[in-house]
């Protein structure tokens, strides 16, 4: 291997674009289709966009939204943002107005950088926030290119906050993980040394979006480190990017299981013409990938899948099957290098092997904190240990198996949809009196979001009305597809409604539209 080995141990994150074009200026960093810029020009372009961010008054600790799909800008404007010293806020292009209002009024951002294509959920959402909208589109790269270059890289110390990135709660509103350049950096170099071992040769499958932690630091982070390239797919389909694979010669494919699963379904004469002969090796996360998914894309596709497990707060990478030690299939691996995990009760002490408890990490990879929240922070970050909030058993040979969530969260196609956030918008609606959001099994997405819903007396609302009603006030991946109406909902003692009593119809009234 050896690459790694030239990545910087501390200081500004944004240096890994920079050492990386003084190496290999020349190699192509960024694909996407026919646009390939080289490390020379990323690093360029990142310069100008500092100059840029100057000139708007960002200052060292200022927040800057970053809304952008898998486009070549991101890249450019996320090592911009950290050369100045500020931090970047990325956020899910998906959102709706209502989301990037918060994150925005909640971070303190001045400057929003949002993709065209949103600017109209971005634009009065800004406005409301009162950050200044930066409109991403092809009239942007001109203005990138006029502004006035800004080489020098702000000093940072390890423990500055390099990005929030926002994960909602099971608790009300979403919460900023503050990640630092510390943090961020041992990531990318463990995943490069021990895990992913990529280096300049290499060609990483961009799908995974690079607003999301998994993205950022597996695959852009990391190829930018060593010198690889990314090639880009702004919207996961299977087709498509089974088609990348074979034209850009794809090396590495890191994905979600939903995406291992598309895939697969992609029918054997469209798969047949394609060489994708370079690919030699797959990386899963984002949720428990099924060891039979895992093995017909093995079969089929002649790659190993090794799976991995973490969260916003840990940079994301955790624990992972490493390539040096055996697989265990259905397994989440054991920590990567630098990092401490435990399975723990009620109370905090370790359980034995093979008892059920909740992860608990500890390691450079674990945020500082949540961004101003301190009781929030100091509740996850008990006697210096981060709670994830999963549950978990571990083997005699110390591989992790997870088991359940402790929260209630739905893992859609790979993307956290929070049942209180989806809940907190169904009881705005007049008719509603109790709903409570939980996970329905489906195929293709793993699951799918669900909701029960008792009207109050008197009143009266569609299935279909209220999921337009989510629909238009939260991001498409959160709204609930199946809806159903009951008398009442399942209650405890204390009357807190009882997830695991509530029955899903098998066909609801009012269907599942895809």
């Amino acid at each position: 291997m050896g690459h790694g080995a030239a990545v910087r141990r501390g200081g500004n994150l944004a240096r890994l674009l920079i050492e990386t074009a003084q190496r290999h200026g020349d190699r192509p960093a960024v694909k996407l289709d026919d646009i390939v810029l080289n490390y020379q020009l990323l690093a360029e372009g990142s310069a100008r966009l500092a100059g840029m961010l100057v000139e708007k008054g960002v200052r060292p600790g200022d927040r800057v939204g970053l809304m952008l799909p898998n486009v070549p800008f991101f890249p450019p404007i996320y090592y911009a943002i950290l050369r100045v010293g500020a931090i970047v806020v990325p956020m899910n292009v998906l959102l709706k107005r209502r989301e990037i209002a918060y994150y925005l009024q909640d971070s303190g951002a001045k400057l929003l950088f949002a993709w065209q294509d949103f600017a109209s959920e971005a634009a009065p959402a800004a406005e409301e926030a009162g950050a200044e909208l930066v409109s991403v589109g092809l009239e942007f790269a001109q203005q990138v290119f006029a502004a006035e270059p800004r080489h020098e890289v702000a000093e940072v110390a390890d423990d500055d906050t390099a990005v929030i990135l926002y994960t909602s709660g099971t608790t009300g509103q979403p919460k900023g993980a503050e990640l630092t350049h510390a943090n961020l950096l041992a990531n990318t170099t463990t995943s490069i040394a021990t895990l992913i071992q990529v280096d300049e040769t290499d060609v990483i499958l961009g799908a995974l979006p690079l607003f999301h932690s998994f993205g950022q630091t597996c695959a852009m982070n990391v190829a930018v480190a060593a010198g690889a390239m990314l090639t880009l797919i702004p919207r996961f389909d299977p087709v498509k990017a089974l088609e990348i694979m074979a034209r850009d010669k794809v090396t590495v494919f890191e994905g979600v299981p939903t995406m291992y699963n598309a895939m697969l379904a992609v029918p054997e004469e469209v798969r047949s013409g394609l060489d994708l002969s370079a690919l030699r090796l797959c990386v899963s996360g984002g949720a428990a990938l099924p060891g039979e998914v895992l093995n017909a894309f093995e079969a089929t596709f002649g790659c190993a899948i090794l799976e991995g497990y973490g969260l916003s707060e840990t940079s994301p990478v955790a624990s992972f099957n490493h390539p040096d030690r055996p697989r265990k299939v259905g397994s989440i691996g054991t920590p990567i290098r630098g990092v401490e995990m435990k399975v723990v009760g009620e109370d905090d002490e370790e359980l034995p092997v093979g008892e059920v408890g909740e992860i608990v990490i500890r390691g450079h990879n674990v945020m500082k904190g949540y961004w101003r929240k301190p009781e929030a922070t100091a509740e996850a970050m008990r006697d210096g240990w981060f709670h994830t909030g999963d549950l978990a058993r571990v083997d005699e040979d110390g591989y992790f198996f997870i088991v359940d969530r402790k929260k209630d969260m739905i893992i859609r196609g790979g993307y956290n949809v929070y049942p209180r956030e989806v809940e907190e918008v169904l009881y705005e609606h007049p008719a509603v009196a109790e709903a409570a959001v939980v996970g329905v099994p489906d195929r293709e997405w793993g699951e799918e979001v669900g909701a029960a819903v008792a009207l109050k007396a008197g009143a009266t609302a569609t299935p279909e009305e209220l999921r337009e009603y989510v629909k238009e006030r939260v991001a498409s991946y959160k709204y609930p597809r199946h809806v159903w109406i009951v008398p009442e909902l399942p209650k405890g003692p204390t009357g807190k409604i009882l997830k695991r009593e509530i029955t899903v119809p098998v066909s609801e009234p009012g269907g599942a539209p895809s």
